[in-house]
């Protein structure tokens, strides 16, 4: 009799055993065991890509980065990203006194046991987000950053019903899943493209026959795209950036600019007014969101100075210059490291832990900066309305 988690399909003779298991379920970990015992297949698919699998595998992973790289290579956001989920697992691992993944460790346990190749199906996560930002405007982007943010920082406790719901999705998409009732379109990057990616790479796995261990949620979509043939290439290409973005980022300073020196041309006090308005509104509200970071002062002061210039260059960032002071003077330690997995369950840890402030630093600095560019970049206007 067909167990109710498990689907067995027949694609051009081989035998393809799906694993629809709950992420925060204790029971599904028995489950892939059982099934992988009982098949025996060549190949095991798991529901990862090479950065979660080395996360799983590698405890001590977070001692081996490198904060300034991260700044540099403007990575800071889509760290916090990941240890907003990474938040949200330990949180429902807390509550209810489970080990979110379990199921993946076990299929990976599993193959190994039986001589099995193992195949890591599931599409870069780096990829996924970079597709999912592609599908957002500025609004949807700060929407979604304040809902990842929100989820670190909510003291909610998830009721039954809500794990029950959760036990149907994967960890990716139980975090973002209110934001995508809110932008319909994201569904397809976060859940439509992958059910295409999980088919093929399964669909290709070695061997004649092949056990896929899968979150619930993809199943039904894996069922009706495995026996088409979809394109790795497309589906992990990251979408060309905008030119948009990139001309009003010049054109705001390019026009600020203009009417700063044409106003100092006509009015030479005004065009001071200005200037030091400029100045001021970058480089304070740069400042404050350095200083709710915990910044240390000197990161502070830089954030303050580097505000009104780095708002004129769409290429650099007062947070970037914040955060590489902050880590010098507060370099972290290892220690910082190999605490973050649980420094990240609360506010209090985000805040202490001296790689998240960093992040947070980066990340508060630069909003602080953008919203003294608003702010600014009208003062400015105002006073040239003034005088014409």
């Amino acid at each position: 009799m067909e167990e109710e988690n498990v689907s067995r399909l027949y694609i051009d003779g081989k035998k393809i055993i799906l694993i629809g298991t709950a992420h925060v379920s204790k029971h599904s970990a028995e489950e892939v065991k059982r099934v992988i015992d009982l098949e025996k297949p060549d190949a095991v698919c798991v529901e990862l890509d090479e950065q979660r699998y080395q996360s799983i595998k590698d405890d001590s992973r977070w001692k081996n980065m490198d904060i300034f790289k991260v700044i540099k290579e403007k990575k800071a956001t889509l760290l916090l990203m990941n240890l907003a989920i990474s938040s949200f697992q330990k949180r429902m691992a807390k509550q209810f006194g489970i080990s979110p993944g379990q199921e993946m460790i076990q299929g990976i346990e599993s193959a190994e046991e039986h001589g099995a190749a193992l195949v890591l199906a599931d599409r870069n996560i780096q990829i996924t987000f970079s597709r999912i930002w592609g599908n957002l405007g500025m609004k949807g982007k700060a929407i979604l950053l304040m809902q990842v943010v929100g989820s670190i920082f909510s003291k909610e406790t998830i009721s039954e019903e809500e794990l029950e719901k959760m036990k149907k999705q994967d960890t990716i998409n139980s975090v973002l899943n209110e934001f995508t009732e809110h932008f319909p379109r994201l569904k397809k990057p976060l859940i439509d493209e992958r059910d295409q990616y999980l088919a093929q790479k399964i669909k290709k796995a070695p061997g004649d026959k092949v056990v896929a261990v899968l979150g619930a949620a993809h199943v039904p979509g894996i069922k009706e795209e495995i026996r088409k043939e979809n394109d790795l290439k497309r589906l992990t290409k990251v979408p060309p950036k905008s030119k948009w973005p990139k001309v009003i980022g010049w054109s705001i300073p390019v026009v600020i600019l203009a009417i700063i020196a044409y106003t100092f041309y006509a009015n030479p006090s005004a065009g001071l007014q200005q200037a030091i308005s400029w100045l001021l509104w970058n480089g304070s509200l740069s400042a404050v969101g350095a200083a709710v970071a915990w910044a240390h002062p000197l990161a502070i002061l830089t954030a303050f100075i580097a505000a009104p210039f780095t708002s004129l260059n769409p290429l650099l960032a007062s947070g970037w210059f914040a955060g590489i002071v902050q880590a010098y003077i507060k370099k972290p330690y290892v220690s910082d490291f190999e605490s973050l997995s649980d420094d990240v369950q609360s506010v209090k840890g985000f805040w202490q832990n001296k790689v998240t402030r960093i992040l947070l630093v980066v990340i508060l600095a630069n909003l602080g900066s953008s919203l003294g560019t608003l702010v600014g970049g009208a003062d400015v206007i105002r006073i040239f309305i003034q005088n014409l």
